[in-house]
């Protein structure tokens, strides 16, 4: 079997090239182990997936840069995808649920960050469909509560654009931002009308 426990336990450091043909040693150091270039370019990918999910774009860019051929790359990826080591999908849902639950990314971002790490589009829309409006909206208003419990003396402006900034650089649009903020600035205690007679141009 080509992913069996023998070959899946063998660290990176056992090896001494994934690009070409070489010798590894056994871990008491003892004896040479002849170790192909196919072999160490999946051995290395395991290692890599142990420690955390890859998409197949992060495995492909890693192993280029460690110096293996692209054919060799290739044979590697396809055959960690066949046994479902690699699924872009789930790397994406996870991606999404961890990201927007803890860093309060909004779907704009969290779409950026999965096309930066080479996931298709479609999947990318699949996976952050799982955040709806409501939910955006709700994470956007704890991220605003949080943040007027710890803000500093400022004059009204400044602390609108400073809400505002903050949610645009999580993603969030701006009519929903400068809606959330005046709610939750109102719920705080702190009527404001700037939102309504000035241009958000204006206060960016």
């Amino acid at each position: 079997m080509e992913f069996g426990p023998a070959s899946a336990g063998r660290s990176s450091a056992d090896q001494s090239s994934t690009g070409r043909s070489g010798t590894g040693r056994s871990r008491d150091g003892s004896r040479a182990i002849p170790v192909d270039p196919y072999t160490a370019a999946r051995d290395y990918c395991l290692n890599l997936l142990t420690a955390s999910p890859r998409t197949r774009a992060e495995l492909h860019e890693k192993l280029i840069r460690r110096g293996v051929d692209e054919d060799v790359a290739e044979r590697v990826l396809n055959r960690l995808h066949e046994v479902g080591l690699i699924d872009d999908s789930a790397v994406a849902e996870l991606w999404v649920r961890s990201r927007h639950n803890y860093q309060g990314l909004a779907r704009k971002a969290l779409s950026i960050e999965l096309r930066r790490k080479g996931v298709a589009d479609d999947v990318v829309a699949e996976a952050v469909s799982a955040v709806d409006s409501d939910a955006e909206e709700s994470r956007a208003r704890e991220l605003v509560r949080k943040r007027l419990r710890g803000t500093v003396p400022a004059d009204e402006l400044t602390v609108i654009r400073r809400l505002v900034g903050m949610l645009a650089r999580k993603g969030y649009s701006e009519g929903l931002a400068y809606r959330v903020v005046k709610s939750e600035l109102r719920d705080f205690g702190t009527e404001t009308d700037l939102l309504d007679t000035q241009p958000p141009e204006s206060l960016g």
